[in-house]
């Protein structure tokens, strides 16, 4: 006999045309037999829309829906209810007033439900319907992650009588037996889990004096799991089922361990890598989350349709070396994987060496480096060669050894691909040659050298025109991309929202600077140029540097223009700003001398200044540093400044600045530093920096002050 709310919602849904009775008639016997509900029914089988039959349902039962994602709840209305009531009968508590309870829920409560909520709460309750996802999602957020899983070992661990409340001073025994209890592999599950569904590709956990953290690393950056701070209590029993999951030996906590573990997360098949090391306060681990199988495309890689022709070229040459350069984390690996997946066929026979393998790729046989037992790069890639391939690829050239083989098989008739660590690619060039390449070799050998970056991708749901950008900015971008105009730039920014976790940011993709080593190419690096020269040479035949490339995407509206900043190499970004309106500071030199060539007059006054150091996306770096600090000009133009810092600063760094102008409104803008020197027997440090994003009014009065007409 089907429920009673089954029977409203079955008449409901006949009454507005969602569903004939014919339908409704055979779902009800099928959900007789399975013991489900309507609603869960209906909802899991796709057949309607959650947010439908809740509305559906609103206006039979004349219960309102609330929007979660746009409601604030206070702390006051979460302290009235514990955790583990919320969790049992699975709502949220949204409002306390007058000693009634506002809750939403998900679906219909029964009379004797809602006696029971109101018995273990004390107070009347007033229902409002919610989608799931949003009541789930405001648990996490509010309650934090797995909250009823804490507390129920947290309770295991009270009832026991072997118990001595602090679990980093319980024995190896009874960690271990800790690990395998139901509750501590369901915490466990619920982080990787929770890591999946943020996107996240590392999960760090951290132990401090009396604290844990628990980040995930989602499009790049770190960001702190909402987590009870009794999680610190169960660290060594969350490591223990870490490694147990990975085969590591558990009682080991003075060496450093790496290990691997193979789970499934809904419908995808997870390759978690585990990587643990000793700290003074506990084991600290790192798990990498990589899906076994990975769809891997040049067109997704964010390659320009003119860079996909010479990829296309490239890998489809008999023989010759690929290098992509990049630092660690940059994507290099996941190009060569595109480049590799392209021409993945019958016909050829590919091998691969790499440290670590990231990726299972079917058809390509791949070689797991291991130093431990004398197979490194080298010894692996002279053993590849007696197996007849067509193609080879490298993981990393960490030495001469190894960049030698590499050469002289592509010399002998095969195609290879590496990576090397350097931050452009005219800079792999000339780091083959400080290594011990002849350059003979290099200049025969090389087909190609490709440097790369990654850069987040606006949130398309929350993605705007910023009518108000500097238009300075957009000179920037003008002057870069050699472009007449700057009218037509357009720049975005995103506000944040639930779809991108209010981060303004969903996915990533990469810029490239693509250096072809033709004749020309070839004769700068027999005469050993450098790579400046070399880069000169490559932009004078139309090669695109990162920050071109990131400048294309950023008027795409794919990112911001600080994203491209952050990620463009130093040495660019000063070559770039030699032309540029704020010359007058990339030869600032306190004393003067004679390259003071400047754009604006400059004044040697002491003026209060106000700085945060930004990371990224305005994050504020975590070293130790205030978050806002206070120093003093030592001179000041419109083009940039010069002040006094109590601690070394980052050239390149992005810095945000408030100038306080004597009897004038302070000037706010971003700046970057372009010079930074010790003083004071390094003490203190002296910091150029030129102005960013200044717009004209402001550098105009700036001009004012300096030349004394304000």
């Amino acid at each position: 006999m089907a429920k009673k709310i089954d029977l409203i919602l079955y008449e409901a849904l006949i009454e507005k045309g969602l569903l004939s009775k014919k339908d409704l008639d055979a779902i009800l016997n099928e959900i007789e037999a399975a013991g489900v509900s309507l609603q869960d029914f209906l909802v899991r089988r796709k057949i309607c829309p959650e947010r439908q039959v809740l509305k559906v349902l609103s206006e039979k039962l004349k219960v309102p829906i609330i929007e979660l994602k746009n409601t604030k709840i206070e702390h006051a209305v979460l302290d009235k209810v514990a955790v583990k009531i919320a969790s049992y009968y699975v709502f949220l508590p949204v409002e306390i007033k007058d000693r009634v309870l506002s809750i939403a829920v998900s679906r219909p409560l029964d009379i004797k439900t809602q006696d029971e909520i109101r018995t273990q709460l004390g107070c009347d309750i007033e229902v409002y319907f919610a989608l799931s996802s949003d009541i789930l999602d405001g648990l996490k957020k509010y309650y934090g992650l797995a909250p009823d899983t804490l507390d129920s070992i947290m309770s295991n661990i009270a009832k026991s009588p072997e118990s001595s409340g602090d679990l980093g001073q319980e024995k190896v025994e009874d960690i271990e037996k800790l690990a395998e209890d139901a509750s501590v592999i369901k915490l466990v599950n619920q982080i990787i889990l929770e890591a999946y569904r943020k996107r996240a590709t590392d999960i760090h956990l951290e132990p401090y004096r009396n604290n844990v953290s628990l980040r995930y690393r989602i499009d790049g950056l770190l960001y702190d799991a909402n987590v009870k701070t009794e999680i610190r209590n169960f660290l060594n029993s969350i490591i223990s089922r870490v490694k147990i999951m990975s085969n590591l030996n558990i009682v080991e906590r003075r060496l450093p361990q790496d290990g691997r573990a193979v789970v499934r997360v809904q419908e995808q098949v997870l390759d978690l890598r585990i990587s643990t090391i000793p700290t003074p306060y506990g084991e600290s681990v790192v798990i990498r989350i990589l899906p076994t199988q990975m769809l891997f495309s040049l067109e997704k890689l964010g390659l320009a349709k003119k860079d996909i022709k010479v990829f296309e070229g490239l890998i489809q040459k008999p023989h010759g070396i690929i290098f992509v350069t990049g630092p660690t984390g940059s994507g290099k690996t996941t190009t060569l994987y595109a480049c590799l997946s392209r021409i993945n066929t019958k016909e050829r026979k590919i091998i691969t060496i790499e440290d670590p393998i990231e990726y299972e790729m079917s058809g390509i046989t791949q070689i797991q480096v291991a130093p431990e037992i004398g197979l490194d790069f080298a010894r692996g890639l002279r053993s590849m060669l007696r197996h007849d391939p067509d193609v080879m690829m490298v993981g990393e050239v960490r030495d001469l050894e190894t960049a030698e083989i590499a050469i002289r098989v592509a010399l002998t008739g095969h195609l290879v691909f590496s990576t090397l660590h350097t931050n452009d690619a005219a800079s792999g060039i000339t780091r083959l040659i400080d290594i011990g390449v002849e350059p003979y070799l290099v200049a025969s050998s090389i087909e190609a050298f490709i440097a790369q970056r990654l850069i987040r991708l606006l949130c398309p749901e929350c993605k705007y025109e910023d009518q108000n950008a500097p238009l300075e900015l957009k000179e920037l971008i003008a002057n870069d991309l050699g472009l007449k105009s700057k009218e037509d730039i357009r720049i975005y920014r995103s506000k944040g929202c639930p779809n991108c976790n209010f981060s303004g940011f969903f996915g990533r993709t990469a810029i490239y600077e693509i250096i072809l080593v033709d004749d020309t190419i070839k004769d700068l690096i027999l005469k050993k140029a450098s790579s400046g020269q070399i880069k000169k040479a490559a932009l004078s035949k139309g090669m695109r540097t990162l920050r071109q490339d990131g400048w294309q995407k950023t008027i795409l509206g794919l990112t911001t223009p600080e994203e491209v900043m952050k990620v463009t190499p130093v040495e660019e970004q000063a070559q770039e700003q030699k032309s540029l309106s704020y010359g007058d500071f990339t030869s600032y030199n306190t004393q003067g001398d004679q390259h003071d060539k400047r754009a604006y007059p400059r004044l040697n006054d002491k003026i209060n200044l106000r700085y945060k150091l930004i990371k990224s996306e305005g994050e504020l770096l975590k070293r130790g540093i205030t978050p806002e600090q206070l120093s003093v000009t030592k001179n000041i133009s419109a083009g940039g400044l010069l002040f006094i810092a109590d601690e070394p600063l980052a050239l390149g760094a992005i810095l945000e600045i408030n100038v306080e102008i004597p009897g004038e409104q302070p000037i706010q803008c971003l700046a970057k530093i372009v010079r930074a020197e010790e003083s004071q027997g390094g003490k203190r440090f002296d910091v150029a920096v030129c102005f960013l994003d200044l717009t004209g009014a402001e550098r105009k009065r700036l001009n004012k002050y300096v030349e004394g007409e304000l």
